[in-house]
């Protein structure tokens, strides 16, 4: 059967935008809230009717995922603050197949990410209390898998509490995004023999959005 290369994309913008947060977290200590309420909001959907309907149903919503998709697979060379966002795209992604790989993990995972929407009834999102429940997922279940991503940024920012539970609540939401990846056929050979047929749906994806 023939891959859907535009759910594809999608779901890797998915990864590429937490990726992308997390640097801005971490070097800038600022983000655009609806960009990480976007991600955020995908992990609380894990029977959904598409890939689309994952980001609030409209690919608008991974448009920073979508420019840092097409800046990493465009790069000559990849150096700096491209580096940084290709390691955390990987380590996301190697994360998913560690979890891939343990049916308890998966098991819990599934039952703390209902903890967290029936918390969503009397939280808001972008509450401190649903950041610091999202992350505690990410340190209980999916640290523990490892290898564990090393992120690089601003030595005050990074000791910040609150900053280490958000930027830990981002990378689980790329997670979520990098199994969707894997159940719609995405494969990391994609990205170096498909790496053109990639660029090109994120570009028409961008200019219908």
């Amino acid at each position: 059967m023939a891959k859907n290369y535009v759910d594809i994309t999608l779901a890797l913008a998915g990864i590429c935008q937490s990726a992308r947060i997390v640097q801005q977290l971490a070097q800038q200590s600022q983000h655009d809230e609806q960009t990480l309420r976007v991600s955020l909001q995908s992990l609380l959907d894990l029977n959904p009717t598409s890939v689309r309907a994952v980001y609030g149903d409209n690919p608008v919503h991974l448009h920073v995922g979508l420019e840092t998709l097409q800046a990493l697979l465009n790069a000559s060379a990849l150096e700096g603050l491209g580096a940084e966002l290709t390691r955390y795209t990987l380590g996301i992604m190697m994360l998913e197949r560690k979890l891939k790989s343990n049916h308890d993990a998966q098991e819990r995972l599934s039952d703390r990410i209902d903890g967290l929407r029936r918390q969503l009834s009397h939280f808001d999102l972008l509450s401190d209390t649903l950041i610091s429940a999202m992350a505690s997922i990410y340190v209980d279940i999916i640290s523990p898998l490892g290898p564990r991503i090393q992120i690089t940024g601003v030595p005050a920012v990074l000791q910040n509490t609150q900053m280490q539970a958000k930027l830990r609540a981002v990378l689980l939401a790329g997670l979520r995004s990098a199994v969707l990846w894997q159940q719609v056929g995405g494969r990391r050979l994609q990205l170096m023999f498909g790496r053109n047929r990639l660029f090109t749906e994120a570009k028409q994806i961008l200019s219908y959005a």
